[in-house]
């Protein structure tokens, strides 16, 4: 058997073996199966089995940040068909102990099998045989999806036991001096350093091109092939990096000090990657990757109803395949056709809220986020993200393989208007999140046709920039139109100077649109409440959740509850990691 031949086949045999142990298991993969990296690799072939073992337990917890975040957030609230353990995320109760939802432990086996490969990883370093590149890209791989997995549990828990050692399993953490309670400020110190340290000397950016390692020869274009989506399949470098960075800046912040430099480096970051694919020369003329265009309201729905992720604005995704026994339950939480369960569904206020012209200016019902977020089905609205109406990528209501985004292109602008707020770069932000990128006028980022902040501008030809029709490699048809305004939305407030509400009241008022504005853009996707608790840190004030959630709650009574243990630090989730 070849390698290639032989990479899939225990690709499929370990997803078949997580995914379906009993019939009664088709919506609750186990991640109890997992490759034996304690004998050691003999041999390349295997450090790449032994990878993809890692990422057999990262497709089994998927989903969890987006089930557990959402019903605690802003959007969602349990159907009258839903779960105790469900009910109990969205009141807030304060024991979840016993709560599937908010058991971390699958995370921590993430952490586990990525510890055992580095570990497996080292000791194969000194093998005559040793693919040297492949290795450093494959330990970078691992150390990114540790990070990541540590990253989330800060955001979700507040906190996290960190341990670099090898474990059998999760019930052998304990309160040995080698396994670490950090709590959030210095668990985003520990990821940051750990990578930008790297691990055996090689970098933590490195990426590995699986399709060029699979299928060397170019059997198939990578248009079509079908090793392209595997390179999606680890957490970028720069949205990581960027998002920590973020975090560390809050973190600054709370505690008064000049977080400046983290901000700085967080837009130097996501700059370089939007450039890479937003400066394609190569087709200048139609190219709407990473950038939102005219072109981007086309392409909101195919985001998700796509059999690969798609690339004008995938960054990085766990990929499923239905076809190959990968799922996630997003459908079977979401969806109301049999056999999915529809154990979550979308609040009353939460989808006024993307109607309501206050909230969302010029929204009406044909914004194509709304129409492509909710559907209706035997008069029961659910949440259609996942599986749109009319999809023919998914055709049946079983077939539970949506992409996760660990980060995709309108993320990456996200992150970047909220650390140039934090720059006083107040016209370049607004430029980003509302308008769009326009040289030579005086109402966005340039003045008098030179950028308000050199980010946008060219480095070939400093007289156009890169974002705008005029780019340097010539016409852009689709320039830059801003988070906004691309989707024909009228501008949400912010204040480009500092002279009405002072330097911290302007940076607040602005985080809070773009709060505002990640309630509708990631609906149902796990990203809008790690938002909420970093902006609940950065201004030392839980009501920023508490405002944002509590609207969806109907009965009075309950509504005065949660806000109550939101301002008493529920927005962590409660869970006792020891």
């Amino acid at each position: 058997m070849n390698t290639k031949n032989y990479i899939l086949y225990v690709l499929s045999v370990v997803c078949v073996m997580f995914v379906f142990s009993s019939c009664s298991d088709f919506f609750d993969p186990k991640t109890d199966d997992e490759f034996d990296a304690s004998a050691g690799y003999t041999s390349n072939t295997e450090m790449y089995t032994g990878f993809l073992g890692i990422m057999t337990k990262v497709q089994a917890i998927g989903d969890k940040e987006i089930l557990l975040t959402e019903t605690r957030g802003e959007l969602i609230e349990p159907s009258d068909e839903s779960l105790s353990e469900l009910i109990s995320l969205y009141q807030y109760e304060p024991n979840l102990q016993e709560n599937s939802y908010a058991n971390p432990d699958g995370y921590y086996e993430v952490i586990i099998a990525c510890n055992d490969y580095l570990n497996a990883m080292t000791n194969y370093r000194s093998n005559p045989n040793v693919n040297e590149e492949a290795w450093n890209a494959l330990v970078a791989s691992a150390v990114r999806v540790k990070v990541w997995t540590y990253k989330t549990l800060a955001e979700i828990y507040g906190q996290a036991i960190w341990f670099d050692h090898p474990v059998t399993s999760v019930t052998d953490i304990n309160t040995d001096e080698r396994f670490q309670l950090l709590q959030l400020p210095q668990l985003i110190d520990k990821c940051l350093n750990y990578l930008v340290q790297g691990y055996g000397g090689a970098p933590s950016n490195i990426n590995i091109n699986w399709y060029e390692w699979l299928d060397p020869t170019h059997s198939e274009s990578i248009t079509n092939s079908q090793y392209r989506k595997w390179n999606y399949m680890v957490p970028a470098y720069a949205g990581l990096f960027a998002e920590l960075n973020l975090w560390k800046g809050a973190v600054a912040d709370s505690q008064g000090q000049d977080a400046t430099s983290y901000y700085q480096v967080a837009a130097d970051t996501l700059l370089i990657a939007l450039g890479g694919a937003i400066n394609v020369t190569s087709n200048p003329g139609s190219n709407v990757e990473w950038l939102p265009s005219a072109a981007t309201p086309g392409h909101y729905s195919p985001i998700w109803n796509n059999t690969i992720p798609y690339r004008f604005e995938a960054v990085s995704a766990i990929i499923y395949d239905y076809t190959k026994n990968q799922t996630n339950t997003l459908l079977k939480h979401f969806s109301n056709e049999f056999p999915n369960k529809y154990l979550l569904r979308p609040s009353e206020a939460g989808v006024a809220r993307f109607l309501d012209s206050k909230f969302n200016p010029g929204a009406t019902t044909n914004d194509t986020r709304y129409k492509c977020c909710f559907g209706r089905n035997a008069g029961q609205v659910y949440l259609s993200k996942f599986r749109p109406v009319g999809s023919t990528a998914r055709a049946n209501a079983y077939q539970d393989d949506c992409h996760i985004y660990f980060y995709r292109a309108t993320q990456y602008h996200m992150m970047l208007a909220e650390a140039l707020n934090h720059l006083k770069r107040f016209k370049a932000m607004n430029a980003v999140f509302n308008s769009g990128v326009k040289n030579g006028t005086t109402d966005d980022c340039f003045q008098a046709g030179k950028p308000e902040w050199l980010g946008f501008e060219s480095t070939i030809d400093p007289t156009k920039c890169d974002w705008t029709q005029n780019a340097n490699f010539g016409t852009r048809t689709y320039p830059s139109m801003g988070l906004r305004c691309c989707f024909g939305l009228t501008a949400r407030s912010v204040k480009t100077d500092v002279f009405e509400l002072g330097e911290q009241g302007t940076f607040r008022y602005n985080d809070l649109a773009m709060l505002d504005e990640a309630m509708l853009e990631f609906a149902g996707e796990g990203k809008v409440y790690p938002m909420m608790n970093r902006m609940a840190v950065r201004y030392n004030d839980p009501s920023i959740v508490a405002d944002r959630v509590c609207g969806k709650y109907a009965d009075a009574g309950l509504a005065s509850t949660v806000r109550s243990r939101i301002m008493a630090g529920a927005y962590w989730v409660p869970f006792n990691l020891k």
